[in-house]
C-alpha cells in the first residue's frame, strides 16, 4: 500500500472508530468499535490500490451513515445500563415464586 493510501485509510479508520464509540448506547458503541476494527484490520493486508480505493470510498460513505446514526442514538439515547455504571446489581437471598 502506498504512503497517501496508507494515511489515508489510516485518517478513515480513526475517524470511523471515533464515530463509533460516540454512540450512547452500549450495545450500538460495542458492536460498531469491534465491527470497525475487524474491518480494517482484514483491509490493512490489502496490496491492490485499485482495490483499497474502492476500500475507501465505501468506508467513507459508511463513515457519513455512521455519523448520522451515532447523532440520532444521542438524542434519542435511554439509560445507561449496569455494566456501563459500574453498580452492583441487588440480589434478593430467595427469588420469590409463585408456586408457595
Amino acid at each position: 500500500m502506498s504512503g497517501p493510501a496508507r494515511e489515508t485509510l489510516l485518517a478513515l479508520y480513526s475517524n470511523t472508530l471515533k464515530t463509533a464509540q460516540s454512540f450512547a448506547s452500549y450495545n450500538f458503541r460495542s458492536y460498531f468499535v469491534q465491527r470497525t476494527n475487524d474491518v480494517f484490520r482484514a483491509a490493512q493486508r490489502e496490496q491492490d490500490s485499485a482495490k483499497v480505493n474502492k476500500f475507501i470510498e465505501e468506508k467513507q460513505k459508511e463513515l457519513d451513515v455512521l455519523k448520522r446514526a451515532a447523532l440520532i442514538n444521542q438524542m434519542y439515547g435511554g439509560r445507561k445500563l449496569v455494566v456501563e455504571t459500574g453498580q452492583e446489581i441487588p440480589i434478593p437471598e430467595k427469588m420469590e415464586r409463585g408456586d408457595n
